[in-house]
């Protein structure tokens, strides 16, 4: 059955939200002297969103016209996004960690005419290049420069100019939003890929449409929650998360700062909060590693407070009823284990969203059964983000749950996933050849992960296609399976990598967590040593080995791991370690500890 989608686009979309609620909260933002969250009605988005139209309007951007940020999540990005969308404009995104030669690479090769950018340290990243389509760049923060060689106005001065444009004509937004229809380009998002040169995915205003519904629909999201946004807008799933508030208009409290989070939390209080499997695992880690650390009484009342709760989980999976006795002991595990860790997330989640990479089955187990299930979910930047979820209520651990809406989803012959619907990419920008490759001939998406789908609709992701590793020996191994139970075991961890192609047997290489082994390392002789010492330490390895010990006796023979390297510092996106979403580029880990991984295979013949 086909979805209901009753928008044309989302200036269409976006204008009938301010009509319909003008006087209801519509985006927070922390205060200039940080002092809590400030509010903003539909009608003040509404008016600020207009005049950044107009102003875009008047320095000549049109229909499809790339227009680039280059910022952090911030209150800024959505008003600008809704600018250009209004406008006509399609938003290409730009990491604020890009470096110069990708960030120029992006706005030359999408043609970008105007720049958004944070504050002049990000304006400076294309200063100089050859970008003869851009014209303008507009700084959120920090004066103009008049001597810059592509000309500068600020943000302010960009509203004011289109306020000056709607005086003289207010309906110009109006006018405008009219010609853009669904099959018009509204977002071009780079992927940041693991490999290679990033493509510029075109996505189109029906598709993010689609998505606004489709998340409202399966009841993710609601106009009684409130959101906190902290994930990178530059990524699609913060663009299709921006959709679903516009259509069902929820608060939402925008902030990137990662460091603020945990912090921000408890004065925020959402009931919505979506992320990375990263974020999670720090907040498992954290409440693990402080559970060991208190020892005594306490940390067997967490033990047993988890194994209860996990009892719970394991009966709700299978379909079966929970008894008595069990659910008066999980009510007593809730009130002196659960109930801190509910707190520490504000207190009224109703549903944490998990995507951008795979969350571990064993951490997903631990947050339900502290009654704070995750719905991970699954898709990709050519897909719009939001494929498939498990939706609130329906639960399966170890699946990325059912098809949003009308999509179309099979596996092919190779087990490879493939779907066909509305939030698919028109193609690549420029690449005629590589958007060909990537559509079977009946107009499915090649996703390049592998999987199953069971009788109900549900999806389990089992690997990468391109991730898996074929030892020496002939042996498949599928690497983000492995990690994730590491992950899962050693509450230590930040990253794991699994080495293995062409190999004859597989090693690993783990940076640990400055948080908790700065924690573990306290009242011990390595208090407060730097990072670098205690992962080098002896205790250090024979901790991690220890786990890796227990790692081992999961696995398949072939599949374990017979020399683990603690690295001297954590995965980057700087080095070229991690993109921005944060998943591991493979490549680039293995090329930047080509020597850490050669010394563990070397004059070693052992036999898997």
């Amino acid at each position: 059955m086909a979805l209901d989608v009753p928008y044309r686009s989302i200036p269409d979309m976006f204008l009938q939200r301010v009509a319909a609620t003008p006087d209801r909260r519509a985006f927070g933002h922390p205060a200039p002297d940080d002092s809590g969250p400030v509010w903003l009605t539909w009608a003040q988005v509404g008016q600020r969103a207009k005049a950044i139209a107009a102003g875009l309007h008047g320095l000549g951007i049109g229909q499809e016209d790339p227009v680039a940020i280059l910022s952090s999540t911030r209150l800024d990005w959505v008003l600008a996004d809704f600018g250009i969308m209004l406008a006509g404009g399609a938003t290409t995104t730009v990491y604020p960690t890009t470096e110069s030669a990708d960030a120029t690479y992006i706005v030359a090769d999408s043609g970008s005419r105007v720049l958004f950018a944070e504050n002049p340290v990000q304006a400076a990243k294309v200063a100089g290049a050859e970008l003869p389509a851009l014209t303008h760049v507009v700084l959120f923060d920090g004066a103009a420069d008049p001597a810059a060689a592509v000309p500068q106005l600020t943000l302010a001065e960009l509203a004011e100019r289109g306020a000056r444009a709607l005086e003289a004509e207010p309906g110009l937004v109006e006018r405008l939003a009219e010609g853009i229809g669904p099959e018009h380009l509204a977002t071009l998002i780079y992927t940041s890929g693991t490999t290679g040169r990033p493509k510029g995915v075109e996505l189109l205003h029906g598709g993010w449409c689609w998505e606004g519904v489709a998340q409202a629909d399966v009841g993710l999201l609601r106009d009684d929650d409130l959101q906190y946004l902290w994930l990178p807008l530059s990524h699609s799933f913060g663009k299709t998360l921006l959709c679903g508030v516009t259509h069902v208009g929820l608060p939402t409290y925008v902030d990137g700062r990662v460091d603020k989070l945990v912090e921000l939390l408890s004065v925020v209080r959402p009931t919505l909060l979506c992320g990375a499997p990263r974020i999670f695992e720090k907040v498992y880690n954290k409440a693990v590693t402080t559970a060991r650390d208190a020892g005594g009484a306490k940390a067997k009342i967490f033990a047993w407070g988890v194994r209860t709760g996990r009892q719970k989980v394991a009966l709700e999976q299978a379909g079966k009823p929970v008894p008595v006795g069990l659910r008066l002991r999980y009510a007593l595990a809730e009130k002196l284990v659960f109930s801190k860790l509910q707190a520490r997330l504000g207190g009224r989640i109703r549903v944490l969203v998990s995507g951008s990479a795979p969350l571990s089955p064993e951490i997903a187990t631990f947050f339900a059964a502290a009654n704070l299930p995750i719905s991970e979910g699954y898709g990709l930047t050519e897909t719009s983000a939001g494929n498939f979820v498990n939706p609130p209520g329906g639960l399966r651990i170890g699946t990325v749950g059912k098809a949003l809406g009308d999509l179309e989803c099979r596996i092919d012959t190779d087990k490879e996933i493939l779907v066909r619907g509305t939030p698919v990419m028109r193609g690549y920008h420029n690449l005629p050849e590589e958007t060909a490759a990537a559509f079977t001939a009946d107009g499915f998406f090649r996703t390049g992960d592998i999987g199953t789908l069971d009788d109900d609709g549900y999806l389990r992701i089992t690997d990468r296609k391109k991730d898996l590793v074929k030892t020496s020996g002939g042996k498949y191994i599928a690497p983000s399976h492995i990690e994730g139970m590491f992950k899962a075991l050693c509450p230590y961890t930040s990253q794991a990598v699994v080495i293995g192609q062409a190999r004859n047997f597989c090693t690993m290489l783990v940076t640990l967590d400055l948080d908790a082994i700065r924690a573990w390392a306290a009242g011990g002789p390595l208090e407060g040593r730097g990072y670098a010492e205690i992962v080098a330490s002896a205790e250090a390895r024979a901790m991690v080995e220890e786990h890796v010990a227990q790692l081992n006796a999961k696995l398949n023979r072939w599949e374990t791991i017979k020399k683990v390297t603690v690295l001297p510092r954590d995965l980057s996106i700087e080095h070229g370690e991690m993109t921005p979403s944060l998943k591991i580029k493979r490549r680039g880990v293995e090329s930047n500890f080509a020597a850490e991984i050669d010394k563990m295979y070397e004059g070693s013949l052992a036999e898997i």
